[in-house]
């Protein structure tokens, strides 16, 4: 198989901790939260270079089904070492780099992704990301693009056994950054306080209302688009600084 220069691997499963099924939930009439997020990065990138990589249980195949109607690629593999997962899914499909998306944030700007890809493949970064570490984010939460080497992930892989970046992936690339060559993705005004992705049944009142305004305005909804739009809707900031906190004590990892 020949080599992929690069894959945007979206992480999905059903059994969710905090809100099972999230991302089954509709967003509106005709998308659920991961359908949305599908066609909102179909809009930049062609079906081969997208992944949605899930679990062997029996309750995600109704993801893989979303998969196979967009006509994009999906893997099944473990499902509480999300980190082997990702290797056993660029490792099939012979990936070299992978963008790194999550299912519960289905507001990611695919125009960001395609201009942090082209940052990370001139630089030649290991891993390249906009909202970790989160002490040096300057982006919202529900914006998050993770880019890293294939080789770089093997690494990590090969180098750690703790929990926490079995589950989450990447947490070995920014705890060690003096073995990779890393960075982190600004813009100049720090938007970190918000936040649009969803954890918990209230998160999904904030994504449809941005949805709406989005789709009514025509708009792309990149990252100042909607923070103005939270601004503007305190009742809806309200609840994204609120989600936000409760987020952050319940993963202490990121602390």
């Amino acid at each position: 198989m020949v080599a992929l220069n690069f894959g945007i691997i979206i992480q999905a499963r059903t059994s969710s901790t905090r809100y099972p099924e999230k991302i089954l939930k509709k967003i509106d009439k005709k998308n659920t939260v991961l359908d949305f997020q599908i066609k909102r990065i179909l809009k930049e990138f062609k079906n081969k270079n997208i992944f949605i990589a899930t679990t062997i249980k029996k309750n995600d195949k109704k993801i893989c089904l979303i998969a196979k109607k967009y006509n994009v690629n999906f893997f099944k593999g473990s499902e509480r070492n999300v980190l082997k997962r990702y290797i056993d899914c660029a490792k099939k499909f012979n990936i070299k780099n992978i963008v790194r998306i999550t299912s519960d944030c289905p507001l990611v700007d695919p125009n960001l992704i395609k201009k942090m890809l082209k940052i990370f493949l001139k630089r030649k970064f290991d891993y390249f990301a906009n909202t970790y570490p989160i002490s040096k984010s300057t982006f919202p939460d529900g914006s998050d693009i993770e880019i890293f080497k294939f080789s770089s992930l093997k690494k990590a892989f090969n180098s750690t056994k703790n929990k926490d970046d079995m589950e989450h992936v990447t947490s070995y690339f920014w705890k060690n950054t003096y073995l990779f060559k890393t960075k982190n993705y600004k813009i100049k005004k720090n938007l970190s306080g918000f936040r649009y992705c969803v954890d918990y049944k209230d998160d999904l009142v904030v994504i449809r209302q941005i949805v709406k305004y989005i789709d009514k305005n025509n708009l792309s909804g990149n990252t100042i688009q909607i923070v103005n739009f939270l601004k503007k809707n305190k009742s809806l900031e309200k609840i994204s600084k609120k989600n936000k906190k409760k987020f952050l004590k319940y993963r202490t990892d990121l602390i």
